[in-house]
């Protein structure tokens, strides 16, 4: 399937349409820097073990990162495109008192885009399935942020929850926290992490009855049961766009 180009303001807008924040600013150089990683994974390691395999000695320094990283007025904002010109974008919402991050898929022919994840203190989500999070970060598509699979995989990983990994999960995150993050024992952390799953924890995965796919999570907008879940249309328009 061929799919059009995507130019680098289409990738990296200063306005998502729908979405009320800014000023938005591409800051792909950010992930070069194996201590904005840690930062940026922290709401993935739920328990003890997890955090101090994610941080080690390196938890003073992390701190320090992230806090400056909070403390800019512009909003930094990552993008991994996906096919027939949809994008996801990861934006880092650096307003006092209400920071978070935000994971968006959008699409040119929308009229909005559409929220699927929120980590901050008031988690929504998640957004992805494995299958998802996996083809996003391994489309080879051009453009975006980053056309690493690693970094793509760790920057949407936040989003994902699903309680049915594959068996070479463990050995894919492992892979790429070596990559990028420098921690002493990857393997280890890509487990801790995979059985935490961040502030939801794991979530099952089903096929609704018009054929797309939808979560159970509690927090999750994908979970038609949620009063706060998209519609209907939104549901299938998402998991089309998100489809392995």
């Amino acid at each position: 399937m061929m799919c059009s180009v995507m130019n680098s303001a289409d990738l990296h807008p200063a306005r998502i349409p729908g979405y009320d924040g800014g000023p938005l600013t591409h800051q792909a150089g950010l992930l070069d820097e194996p201590l904005f990683w840690l930062g940026h994974l922290y709401s993935c390691a739920q328990s003890e073990e997890a955090e101090e395999l994610l941080f080690g000695a390196d938890h003073d320094a992390a701190g320090d990162f992230q806090r400056r990283l909070w403390e800019r007025a512009e909003w930094p904002a990552f993008t991994v495109p996906l096919a027939a010109d949809h994008r996801l974008h990861v934006i880092y919402r650096t307003v006092a008192d209400d920071t978070g991050t935000d994971y968006l898929l959008h699409h040119p022919d929308w009229d909005q885009a559409e929220l699927l994840a929120r980590d901050d203190g008031h988690f929504m989500g998640p957004g992805l399935s494995w299958p998802e999070l996996v083809t996003a970060a391994d489309n080879a598509l051009p453009g975006g942020s980053t056309n690493d699979p690693h970094a793509r995989l760790l920057l949407l990983l936040p989003a994902f929850g699903d309680d049915e990994v594959p068996d070479d999960a463990v050995g894919r995150l492992t892979v790429a926290l070596q990559a990028r993050t420098g921690v002493e024992e990857p393997e280890s952390l890509a487990s801790a992490l995979l059985e935490d799953q961040g502030a939801p924890g794991p979530t099952r995965w089903t096929t609704s009855g018009r054929g797309f796919s939808v979560n159970d999570g509690e927090y999750s907008f994908r979970n038609p049961a949620n009063r706060f879940a998209l519609s209907a249309d939104r549901l299938a328009r998402v998991a089309t766009a998100l489809a392995p």
